[in-house]
Protein backbone atom coordinates (compact mmCIF):
# COMPACT_ATOMS: atom_id res chain seq x y z
CA UNK A 1 0.00 0.00 0.00
CA UNK A 2 1.22 3.45 -0.78
CA UNK A 3 0.14 5.14 2.28
CA UNK A 4 1.62 4.45 5.83
CA UNK A 5 0.82 6.87 7.71
CA UNK A 6 -2.33 8.77 7.86
CA UNK A 7 -3.17 11.99 7.27
CA UNK A 8 -5.66 12.81 9.85
CA UNK A 9 -4.41 11.00 12.99
CA UNK A 10 -6.65 13.47 15.25
CA UNK A 11 -10.80 12.30 15.87
CA UNK A 12 -11.34 15.95 16.80
CA UNK A 13 -9.64 16.98 12.50
CA UNK A 14 -11.89 14.49 11.52
CA UNK A 15 -14.69 17.35 10.63
CA UNK A 16 -17.09 17.81 8.03
CA UNK A 17 -16.29 20.63 5.47
CA UNK A 18 -12.66 20.52 5.92
CA UNK A 19 -10.39 18.17 4.30
CA UNK A 20 -6.36 18.18 4.16
CA UNK A 21 -6.14 18.10 0.18
CA UNK A 22 -9.98 20.11 -0.90
CA UNK A 23 -10.92 19.42 -4.80
CA UNK A 24 -11.86 22.57 -7.13
CA UNK A 25 -14.10 22.23 -9.76
CA UNK A 26 -14.78 23.80 -12.98
CA UNK A 27 -17.22 26.02 -11.53
CA UNK A 28 -15.40 26.97 -8.50
CA UNK A 29 -16.66 24.58 -6.00
CA UNK A 30 -14.08 23.83 -3.14
CA UNK A 31 -14.86 20.39 -1.85
CA UNK A 32 -13.64 20.17 2.10
CA UNK A 33 -12.70 23.86 1.75
CA UNK A 34 -15.05 25.05 4.90
CA UNK A 35 -18.40 23.93 2.99
CA UNK A 36 -20.63 21.18 2.92
CA UNK A 37 -22.15 20.92 -0.24
CA UNK A 38 -25.42 18.80 -1.29
CA UNK A 39 -25.35 16.10 -3.61
CA UNK A 40 -28.69 15.39 -5.28
CA UNK A 41 -28.37 11.17 -6.87
CA UNK A 42 -31.56 10.21 -8.82
CA UNK A 43 -33.03 8.01 -10.99
CA UNK A 44 -36.10 7.56 -13.62
CA UNK A 45 -39.27 6.18 -12.75
CA UNK A 46 -39.74 2.95 -13.17
CA UNK A 47 -39.81 2.39 -17.46
CA UNK A 48 -37.70 1.23 -20.39
CA UNK A 49 -35.33 2.76 -21.83
CA UNK A 50 -35.31 2.33 -26.01
CA UNK A 51 -35.52 4.29 -28.96
CA UNK A 52 -38.83 4.42 -28.62
CA UNK A 53 -38.74 6.36 -25.08
CA UNK A 54 -35.16 7.83 -25.27
CA UNK A 55 -36.59 11.26 -25.90
CA UNK A 56 -38.73 10.86 -22.56
CA UNK A 57 -35.83 10.20 -20.57
CA UNK A 58 -34.02 13.12 -21.67
CA UNK A 59 -36.48 15.02 -20.34
CA UNK A 60 -36.80 13.71 -17.09
CA UNK A 61 -33.20 14.17 -16.32
CA UNK A 62 -33.67 17.79 -17.73
CA UNK A 63 -36.64 18.17 -15.30
CA UNK A 64 -34.75 16.80 -12.64
CA UNK A 65 -31.84 19.45 -13.72
CA UNK A 66 -33.87 22.25 -13.71
CA UNK A 67 -36.06 21.22 -10.73
CA UNK A 68 -33.46 21.14 -8.16
CA UNK A 69 -31.20 23.98 -9.24
CA UNK A 70 -33.71 26.23 -9.19
CA UNK A 71 -35.08 24.69 -5.33
CA UNK A 72 -31.70 25.25 -4.32
CA UNK A 73 -31.32 28.92 -5.69
CA UNK A 74 -34.37 29.57 -3.63
CA UNK A 75 -32.88 28.18 -0.91
CA UNK A 76 -29.57 30.30 -1.22
CA UNK A 77 -27.49 27.54 -1.57
CA UNK A 78 -23.70 27.99 -1.88
CA UNK A 79 -23.03 25.01 -4.61
CA UNK A 80 -24.68 22.03 -5.82
CA UNK A 81 -23.66 18.49 -6.94
CA UNK A 82 -25.56 16.67 -9.15
CA UNK A 83 -24.71 12.74 -9.40
CA UNK A 84 -25.58 10.73 -12.09
CA UNK A 85 -25.48 7.11 -11.80
CA UNK A 86 -26.45 5.61 -15.06
CA UNK A 87 -28.55 2.61 -15.92
CA UNK A 88 -27.41 -0.17 -17.87
CA UNK A 89 -29.00 0.69 -21.12
CA UNK A 90 -27.33 4.30 -21.03
CA UNK A 91 -24.17 2.44 -20.19
CA UNK A 92 -24.03 -0.41 -22.88
CA UNK A 93 -25.35 2.45 -25.43
CA UNK A 94 -22.63 5.26 -24.24
CA UNK A 95 -24.64 7.83 -26.71
CA UNK A 96 -27.29 7.98 -24.32
CA UNK A 97 -25.13 8.71 -21.12
CA UNK A 98 -23.29 11.30 -23.08
CA UNK A 99 -26.45 12.99 -24.37
CA UNK A 100 -28.06 13.15 -20.75
CA UNK A 101 -24.82 14.36 -19.18
CA UNK A 102 -24.55 17.40 -21.98
CA UNK A 103 -28.94 18.09 -21.52
CA UNK A 104 -27.92 18.49 -17.65
CA UNK A 105 -24.50 20.36 -18.06
CA UNK A 106 -26.60 22.53 -19.73
CA UNK A 107 -28.84 22.95 -17.07
CA UNK A 108 -25.59 23.49 -14.68
CA UNK A 109 -24.58 25.92 -17.10
CA UNK A 110 -27.67 28.18 -17.59
CA UNK A 111 -27.90 28.68 -13.57
CA UNK A 112 -24.18 29.80 -13.13
CA UNK A 113 -24.64 31.63 -15.63
CA UNK A 114 -27.39 33.63 -14.93
CA UNK A 115 -28.05 33.44 -11.32
CA UNK A 116 -24.06 32.39 -10.13
CA UNK A 117 -25.36 29.04 -8.96
CA UNK A 118 -22.21 26.70 -9.13
CA UNK A 119 -22.81 23.44 -9.98
CA UNK A 120 -21.03 20.15 -11.29
CA UNK A 121 -22.14 16.45 -12.35
CA UNK A 122 -20.15 13.80 -11.24
CA UNK A 123 -20.50 10.95 -13.64
CA UNK A 124 -20.91 7.51 -12.73
CA UNK A 125 -21.19 4.94 -15.29
CA UNK A 126 -22.61 1.70 -13.77
CA UNK A 127 -20.00 -1.77 -13.88
CA UNK A 128 -21.41 -3.84 -16.98
CA UNK A 129 -18.66 -6.75 -16.24
CA UNK A 130 -21.13 -7.13 -13.44
CA UNK A 131 -23.49 -8.52 -15.84
CA UNK A 132 -21.43 -11.61 -16.76
CA UNK A 133 -20.78 -14.35 -15.01
CA UNK A 134 -17.81 -15.71 -14.58
CA UNK A 135 -17.24 -12.27 -14.91
CA UNK A 136 -14.50 -11.11 -17.46
CA UNK A 137 -12.73 -8.27 -15.20
CA UNK A 138 -9.91 -7.54 -17.55
CA UNK A 139 -10.61 -8.93 -21.03
CA UNK A 140 -14.79 -8.45 -21.43
CA UNK A 141 -15.90 -6.28 -24.19
CA UNK A 142 -18.05 -4.61 -21.94
CA UNK A 143 -15.00 -2.58 -20.71
CA UNK A 144 -14.83 -0.80 -24.18
CA UNK A 145 -18.69 0.70 -23.54
CA UNK A 146 -17.82 1.64 -19.93
CA UNK A 147 -14.93 3.82 -21.08
CA UNK A 148 -16.16 5.52 -24.10
CA UNK A 149 -19.26 6.77 -21.83
CA UNK A 150 -15.94 7.76 -19.07
CA UNK A 151 -14.13 9.66 -21.74
CA UNK A 152 -17.35 11.11 -23.76
CA UNK A 153 -19.40 11.83 -20.82
CA UNK A 154 -16.41 14.18 -19.46
CA UNK A 155 -16.50 15.67 -22.59
CA UNK A 156 -20.14 16.77 -22.35
CA UNK A 157 -19.92 18.26 -18.77
CA UNK A 158 -19.23 15.50 -16.29
CA UNK A 159 -16.33 17.20 -14.20
CA UNK A 160 -16.28 14.14 -11.42
CA UNK A 161 -16.13 10.55 -12.36
CA UNK A 162 -16.93 7.69 -10.36
CA UNK A 163 -17.77 4.17 -10.13
CA UNK A 164 -19.52 1.23 -8.03
CA UNK A 165 -16.98 -1.35 -9.50
CA UNK A 166 -17.37 -4.86 -8.81
CA UNK A 167 -14.51 -7.07 -8.74
CA UNK A 168 -14.67 -9.61 -6.61
CA UNK A 169 -18.28 -9.64 -5.89
CA UNK A 170 -19.08 -13.12 -7.45
CA UNK A 171 -17.37 -14.31 -4.29
CA UNK A 172 -18.83 -12.30 -2.23
CA UNK A 173 -22.12 -12.47 -2.69
CA UNK A 174 -22.28 -15.82 -1.58
CA UNK A 175 -19.81 -15.10 1.32
CA UNK A 176 -21.98 -12.89 2.48
CA UNK A 177 -24.87 -15.30 2.63
CA UNK A 178 -22.90 -17.87 4.42
CA UNK A 179 -21.20 -14.75 7.37
CA UNK A 180 -17.83 -16.47 5.63
CA UNK A 181 -15.30 -13.75 6.72
CA UNK A 182 -12.51 -15.56 4.95
CA UNK A 183 -14.20 -15.09 1.37
CA UNK A 184 -15.08 -11.87 2.26
CA UNK A 185 -11.56 -10.99 3.22
CA UNK A 186 -10.26 -13.00 -0.22
CA UNK A 187 -13.13 -11.23 -2.16
CA UNK A 188 -12.28 -7.93 -0.88
CA UNK A 189 -8.22 -7.90 -0.17
CA UNK A 190 -7.14 -10.03 -3.09
CA UNK A 191 -9.81 -9.85 -5.67
CA UNK A 192 -11.09 -6.48 -5.30
CA UNK A 193 -7.66 -4.46 -4.81
CA UNK A 194 -6.31 -6.43 -7.96
CA UNK A 195 -9.27 -5.48 -9.76
CA UNK A 196 -8.99 -1.74 -8.59
CA UNK A 197 -5.58 -1.33 -9.93
CA UNK A 198 -6.61 -2.24 -13.00
CA UNK A 199 -9.87 -0.41 -13.19
CA UNK A 200 -8.63 2.65 -11.67
CA UNK A 201 -5.73 3.38 -13.69
CA UNK A 202 -7.97 3.85 -16.52
CA UNK A 203 -10.14 5.98 -15.19
CA UNK A 204 -7.85 8.28 -13.80
CA UNK A 205 -6.02 8.21 -17.23
CA UNK A 206 -8.70 9.52 -18.96
CA UNK A 207 -9.97 12.03 -16.53
CA UNK A 208 -5.94 13.33 -16.07
CA UNK A 209 -6.27 13.51 -20.30
CA UNK A 210 -9.02 15.35 -20.01
CA UNK A 211 -8.33 17.90 -17.37
CA UNK A 212 -11.11 16.36 -14.69
CA UNK A 213 -11.49 15.10 -11.56
CA UNK A 214 -11.24 11.02 -11.01
CA UNK A 215 -13.38 11.28 -7.44
CA UNK A 216 -12.86 7.72 -6.15
CA UNK A 217 -15.01 4.06 -5.96
CA UNK A 218 -17.72 3.05 -4.05
CA UNK A 219 -17.83 -0.91 -2.09
CA UNK A 220 -21.76 -0.14 -2.16
CA UNK A 221 -21.95 -3.97 -3.64
CA UNK A 222 -20.17 -5.34 -0.67
CA UNK A 223 -20.27 -3.06 2.59
CA UNK A 224 -23.85 -1.77 1.50
CA UNK A 225 -25.19 -4.86 0.36
CA UNK A 226 -24.32 -6.51 3.61
CA UNK A 227 -25.67 -3.23 5.59
CA UNK A 228 -29.41 -4.09 3.52
CA UNK A 229 -29.26 -7.61 4.79
CA UNK A 230 -28.28 -6.82 8.50
CA UNK A 231 -31.08 -4.93 8.31
CA UNK A 232 -33.29 -7.04 6.97
CA UNK A 233 -31.64 -9.52 9.44
CA UNK A 234 -30.71 -12.09 7.16
CA UNK A 235 -27.25 -11.90 8.60
CA UNK A 236 -25.78 -10.73 11.84
CA UNK A 237 -24.90 -6.49 12.13
CA UNK A 238 -21.83 -7.05 13.68
CA UNK A 239 -20.70 -9.27 10.69
CA UNK A 240 -21.96 -6.36 8.71
CA UNK A 241 -19.72 -3.82 10.28
CA UNK A 242 -16.75 -6.02 9.46
CA UNK A 243 -17.62 -5.87 5.98
CA UNK A 244 -17.38 -2.15 6.18
CA UNK A 245 -14.52 -1.86 7.35
CA UNK A 246 -12.37 -4.59 4.94
CA UNK A 247 -13.83 -2.97 1.88
CA UNK A 248 -12.05 0.09 2.73
CA UNK A 249 -8.41 -1.86 1.40
CA UNK A 250 -10.03 -2.14 -1.60
CA UNK A 251 -11.77 1.30 -2.13
CA UNK A 252 -8.29 3.21 -1.17
CA UNK A 253 -6.34 1.86 -4.35
CA UNK A 254 -8.66 4.43 -6.41
CA UNK A 255 -6.46 7.03 -4.47
CA UNK A 256 -3.22 5.08 -4.98
CA UNK A 257 -3.97 5.05 -8.68
CA UNK A 258 -4.21 8.86 -8.59
CA UNK A 259 -8.16 9.33 -7.32
CA UNK A 260 -8.22 12.59 -5.58
CA UNK A 261 -12.17 12.33 -4.28
CA UNK A 262 -14.60 13.13 -3.21
CA UNK A 263 -15.49 9.24 -3.13
CA UNK A 264 -18.60 8.11 -3.55
CA UNK A 265 -21.11 8.61 -1.03
CA UNK A 266 -23.11 5.13 -1.19
CA UNK A 267 -20.53 2.71 0.27
CA UNK A 268 -19.73 4.89 4.02
CA UNK A 269 -15.66 3.78 3.75
CA UNK A 270 -15.59 7.45 3.05
CA UNK A 271 -14.11 8.59 6.50
CA UNK A 272 -11.37 5.76 6.85
CA UNK A 273 -10.11 7.11 2.93
CA UNK A 274 -10.72 11.02 4.40
CA UNK A 275 -8.20 10.06 7.40
CA UNK A 276 -5.98 8.07 5.78
CA UNK A 277 -5.82 10.10 2.84
CA UNK A 278 -6.79 13.37 3.84
CA UNK A 279 -9.39 13.39 0.37
CA UNK A 280 -12.77 15.08 0.46
CA UNK A 281 -15.58 12.85 0.70
CA UNK A 282 -19.68 11.96 0.15
CA UNK A 283 -21.94 10.42 2.39
CA UNK A 284 -25.56 9.71 2.72
CA UNK A 285 -27.48 8.76 5.84
CA UNK A 286 -31.02 9.53 6.74
CA UNK A 287 -32.11 10.93 3.36
CA UNK A 288 -30.86 7.73 1.94
CA UNK A 289 -33.98 6.27 2.93
CA UNK A 290 -35.65 6.87 -0.53
CA UNK A 291 -33.14 3.76 -1.63
CA UNK A 292 -32.71 1.72 1.63
CA UNK A 293 -32.85 2.27 5.53
CA UNK A 294 -29.95 2.01 7.84
CA UNK A 295 -28.58 2.81 11.23
CA UNK A 296 -26.51 5.31 10.71
CA UNK A 297 -28.45 8.12 9.65
CA UNK A 298 -27.44 11.27 11.61
CA UNK A 299 -23.54 10.04 12.30
CA UNK A 300 -22.79 9.28 8.50
CA UNK A 301 -22.37 12.98 8.15
CA UNK A 302 -19.80 13.65 11.23
CA UNK A 303 -16.85 13.94 9.07
CA UNK A 304 -18.73 14.30 5.43
CA UNK A 305 -17.92 17.13 2.75
CA UNK A 306 -20.64 16.39 0.04
CA UNK A 307 -24.16 15.46 1.53
CA UNK A 308 -26.21 13.00 -0.70
CA UNK A 309 -29.66 10.88 -0.53
CA UNK A 310 -28.85 8.15 -2.43
CA UNK A 311 -31.07 7.25 -5.99
CA UNK A 312 -34.78 8.95 -5.96
CA UNK A 313 -37.33 8.26 -8.69
CA UNK A 314 -38.49 11.35 -10.63
CA UNK A 315 -41.80 10.66 -9.41
CA UNK A 316 -44.59 13.45 -8.45
CA UNK A 317 -44.81 13.60 -4.60
CA UNK A 318 -47.53 16.38 -2.99
CA UNK A 319 -44.85 18.99 -2.74
CA UNK A 320 -43.71 18.07 -6.33
CA UNK A 321 -41.24 16.22 -7.83
CA UNK A 322 -38.88 13.78 -5.46
CA UNK A 323 -35.97 14.92 -6.68
CA UNK A 324 -36.34 18.72 -5.95
CA UNK A 325 -37.85 17.77 -2.45
CA UNK A 326 -34.64 15.89 -1.55
CA UNK A 327 -32.91 18.59 -2.75
CA UNK A 328 -34.69 20.70 -0.08
CA UNK A 329 -34.39 17.98 2.40
CA UNK A 330 -30.26 18.13 1.92
CA UNK A 331 -29.85 21.75 1.27
CA UNK A 332 -31.32 22.24 5.27
CA UNK A 333 -28.91 19.43 6.37
CA UNK A 334 -25.82 21.32 4.98
CA UNK A 335 -27.59 24.49 6.05
CA UNK A 336 -27.03 23.49 9.61
CA UNK A 337 -23.19 21.88 8.64
CA UNK A 338 -22.26 25.05 7.72
CA UNK A 339 -23.42 27.19 10.43
CA UNK A 340 -21.60 24.89 12.75
CA UNK A 341 -19.03 25.89 10.91
CA UNK A 342 -18.89 29.40 10.56
CA UNK A 343 -18.88 29.67 14.21
CA UNK A 344 -15.74 27.82 14.75
CA UNK A 345 -13.91 24.70 16.40
CA UNK A 346 -16.52 24.69 19.48
CA UNK A 347 -19.44 24.95 17.46
CA UNK A 348 -18.43 21.88 15.12
CA UNK A 349 -17.20 20.17 17.77
CA UNK A 350 -20.77 20.19 19.66
CA UNK A 351 -22.57 19.71 16.65
CA UNK A 352 -20.83 16.42 15.33
CA UNK A 353 -21.07 15.08 18.65
CA UNK A 354 -24.58 15.69 18.87
CA UNK A 355 -24.72 13.43 15.19
CA UNK A 356 -22.20 11.01 16.24
CA UNK A 357 -24.15 10.05 20.02
CA UNK A 358 -27.84 10.07 18.58
CA UNK A 359 -26.18 7.06 16.35
CA UNK A 360 -23.27 5.26 17.59
CA UNK A 361 -24.12 2.75 20.40
CA UNK A 362 -27.04 1.67 18.55
CA UNK A 363 -25.49 -0.71 16.29
CA UNK A 364 -21.99 -2.06 15.31
CA UNK A 365 -22.28 -0.17 11.63
CA UNK A 366 -22.72 3.28 13.59
CA UNK A 367 -20.08 2.33 16.30
CA UNK A 368 -16.97 2.10 13.85
CA UNK A 369 -18.06 5.68 11.47
CA UNK A 370 -17.63 7.21 15.24
CA UNK A 371 -14.45 9.91 14.46
CA UNK A 372 -12.10 8.43 17.06
CA UNK A 373 -12.69 4.82 16.07
CA UNK A 374 -12.36 5.91 12.67
CA UNK A 375 -8.57 6.97 13.49
CA UNK A 376 -8.34 3.92 15.81
CA UNK A 377 -9.39 1.39 12.81
CA UNK A 378 -7.81 3.27 10.50
CA UNK A 379 -4.17 2.93 11.89
CA UNK A 380 -4.60 -0.67 12.28
CA UNK A 381 -5.67 -0.64 8.68
CA UNK A 382 -1.98 0.31 7.74
CA UNK A 383 -0.08 -1.39 9.51
CA UNK A 384 0.53 -4.52 7.84
CA UNK A 385 3.01 -5.37 4.54
CA UNK A 386 0.04 -6.65 2.65
CA UNK A 387 -3.67 -5.83 2.01
CA UNK A 388 -4.40 -8.76 3.54
CA UNK A 389 -2.64 -7.95 6.53
CA UNK A 390 -4.28 -4.48 6.62
CA UNK A 391 -8.11 -5.82 5.92
CA UNK A 392 -7.36 -8.23 8.95
CA UNK A 393 -5.56 -5.80 11.16
CA UNK A 394 -8.94 -3.25 10.67
CA UNK A 395 -11.23 -6.33 11.23
CA UNK A 396 -9.55 -6.91 14.72
CA UNK A 397 -9.24 -3.50 16.08
CA UNK A 398 -13.16 -3.46 15.19
CA UNK A 399 -14.02 -6.92 16.75
CA UNK A 400 -12.02 -5.00 20.08
CA UNK A 401 -14.12 -1.72 19.83
CA UNK A 402 -17.52 -3.54 19.67
CA UNK A 403 -16.11 -5.89 22.08
CA UNK A 404 -15.14 -3.05 23.88
CA UNK A 405 -18.89 -0.93 24.08
CA UNK A 406 -20.28 -4.10 25.10
CA UNK A 407 -18.32 -4.62 28.17
CA UNK A 408 -18.30 -1.43 29.03
CA UNK A 409 -22.31 -1.66 28.63
CA UNK A 410 -22.77 1.40 26.16
CA UNK A 411 -24.14 -0.85 23.41
CA UNK A 412 -26.83 -3.86 24.10
CA UNK A 413 -26.46 -6.73 21.20
CA UNK A 414 -28.66 -9.93 21.15
CA UNK A 415 -27.29 -13.37 21.83
CA UNK A 416 -27.50 -14.11 18.34
CA UNK A 417 -25.42 -11.19 17.66
CA UNK A 418 -22.66 -11.89 20.11
CA UNK A 419 -22.25 -15.00 19.59
CA UNK A 420 -20.45 -14.87 16.08
CA UNK A 421 -18.20 -12.22 17.76
CA UNK A 422 -15.52 -15.43 18.94
CA UNK A 423 -16.11 -17.19 15.53
CA UNK A 424 -15.29 -14.40 13.79
CA UNK A 425 -12.56 -13.29 15.63
CA UNK A 426 -11.01 -17.02 15.45
CA UNK A 427 -11.62 -16.90 11.84
CA UNK A 428 -9.46 -13.83 11.44
CA UNK A 429 -6.77 -14.88 13.11
CA UNK A 430 -6.10 -17.90 11.17
CA UNK A 431 -5.80 -15.93 7.86
CA UNK A 432 -2.02 -15.43 7.28
CA UNK A 433 -0.47 -12.08 6.36
CA UNK A 434 0.99 -13.03 3.00
CA UNK A 435 -1.42 -12.29 0.23
CA UNK A 436 0.02 -15.61 -1.47
CA UNK A 437 -0.27 -17.69 1.42
CA UNK A 438 -3.71 -16.72 1.72
CA UNK A 439 -4.49 -17.67 -1.81
CA UNK A 440 -3.04 -20.72 -1.39
CA UNK A 441 -5.28 -21.64 1.85
CA UNK A 442 -8.70 -20.21 0.56
CA UNK A 443 -8.26 -21.47 -3.59
CA UNK A 444 -9.38 -25.08 -2.35
CA UNK A 445 -12.14 -24.09 -0.58
CA UNK A 446 -13.43 -21.93 -3.29
CA UNK A 447 -16.16 -22.56 -6.22
CA UNK A 448 -14.01 -21.73 -8.58
CA UNK A 449 -16.04 -22.09 -11.32
CA UNK A 450 -17.75 -18.77 -9.53
CA UNK A 451 -14.63 -16.60 -10.79
CA UNK A 452 -11.74 -16.46 -13.23
CA UNK A 453 -8.09 -16.35 -11.51
CA UNK A 454 -6.56 -14.93 -14.45
CA UNK A 455 -9.17 -12.00 -14.83
CA UNK A 456 -7.24 -10.69 -11.71
CA UNK A 457 -3.72 -11.64 -12.60
CA UNK A 458 -3.38 -14.33 -10.62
Amino acid sequence: MKYKNLIISSPQELMFGKAPSPVKTRRGLIIGGGQVYSELNFTLPTMSINSNTVKRVNEHYREIAEGALERALHLNSKGVVLEFETLLEMTKTPQIGVDIVSIMNEVCEKYYQKHGLASEIRLTPNDLREFERPAKQRTSELIAPMMELFERGMEAGGDLVSIESTGGKEVSDDALMMCDIKAIMFALSVLGVRDMQFLWKKIVGLANKQGKIAAGDSACGFANTAMVLAEKKYIPKVFAALVRVISVVRSIVAMEEGAVGPDKDCGYEGPFLKAITGIPISMEGKTAACAHFSPIGNIASACTDLWSNESVQNIKLLSGMAPTAYMEQLEYDVRLMNVALKGGDQSCQLFQQLMVDSDVYTDPQALVLAPENVIRISKELLKGDSYVANAKNGALATLDIIEEAIASGQMELSEMETAYLPILREDLNSIPDSESEFIDMMLPLMDQSKFILEEYGL
